[in-house]
């Protein structure tokens, strides 16, 4: 019996529907992602087999159809691919790191910004609560002449952090494994810092998060702040306030509409000109103080 070969097209509209079907944000381009993965293809190249019907091998798409069944049960694409990319990075992720999000690297500019900025010929950042690397790696390789410290206590994402930040090349980039509420925390560096960043865990111990992606695969110690999502903002506003030197720039990302709660915290230590700043879709994103 003659059989005829699924092509790329076929193969890509198939899998865009079922996960169209079953909920994912962006089928096609994950769809995408997807058959690059398993046939180490850029994703222009996998748009361009699809026009030209190009053949796909049969162990092919039984490694889709497989991969795919994991992503329509909502399974992070990035846990399927083992790599999320961040700004100029491609990151090693899984389970027990938390998966960094593309609104983030908006949130690291202003970081980026500010080291680029410092008087200092060898200005210093501490991310805290870094996960997977991808704040404090991004600072450090898009700011080679700055030291960075990267501090993280969770022994799930700990093996990921490591790796990355190896992976990373960036000599100027340290792991500090630790507690960001400690007050012995690089004590060493005590009124020496230029800026302090953190995406620290923020939602509401009684919130539950709508993506699957999250509710069921990001880890809980990356997600939940306390009764309010605080609980993290509070212990890091006052590491900060111990590390930074006067003008020095916090930023923390941060829930939509905790912005004005995070002013008035921060205020209330005695930071000046907090402010809230909306990510690219205009959703309140991160805040950021000056030093007193």
């Amino acid at each position: 019996m003659n059989t005829t070969p699924i092509t790329f097209r076929g193969l890509l509209g198939e899998v865009t529907e079922r996960l169209s079907a079953a909920g994912v944000p962006s089928p096609g381009v994950d769809a995408a992602l997807l058959i690059g993965f398993v046939t180490d293809a850029s994703r222009g190249r996998v748009q361009a087999m699809a026009l030209t019907d190009a053949p796909a091998e049969e162990s092919v798409v039984q490694r889709v159809r497989e991969l795919t069944s994991r992503r329509a049960a909502r399974e992070p694409l990035q846990h399927i691919t083992g790599t999320a990319a961040f700004r100029s990075l491609e990151l090693a992720v899984g389970p027990g790191v938390f998966v960094p999000r593309p609104e983030t690297e908006h949130v690291a500019q202003f970081a980026i910004d500010a080291l680029r900025g410092s008087a200092s010929p060898e200005p210093i950042g501490v991310d805290l609560g870094s996960g997977s690397g991808a704040i404090a790696l991004s600072l450090a390789v898009e700011v080679p002449h700055a030291r960075v410290f990267g501090v993280e206590k969770s022994s799930d994402a700990l093996p990921w952090t490591r790796r990355n930040f190896a992976a990373s090349g960036a000599a100027n980039a340290t792991l500090v494994e630790g507690d960001m509420g400690d007050p012995a925390l690089l004590a060493e560096f005590d009124g020496m810092v230029d800026v302090v960043i953190s995406n620290p865990p923020y939602v509401p111990a009684d919130a539950i998060p709508r993506d699957p992606e999250v509710r069921l695969f990001d880890p809980a110690m990356a997600l939940y702040g306390g009764p309010d999502g605080l609980d993290l903002v509070r212990a890091l506003s006052q590491t900060a306030l111990r590390l930074m030197h006067p003008g020095a720039l916090l930023v923390i990302e941060h829930g939509e509409l905790q912005g004005a709660a995070i002013r008035e915290l921060l205020t209330g230590d005695g930071w000046r000109a907090a402010s809230t700043h909306p990510d690219l879709t205009g959703r309140d994103r991160a805040t950021t103080a000056l030093r007193p």
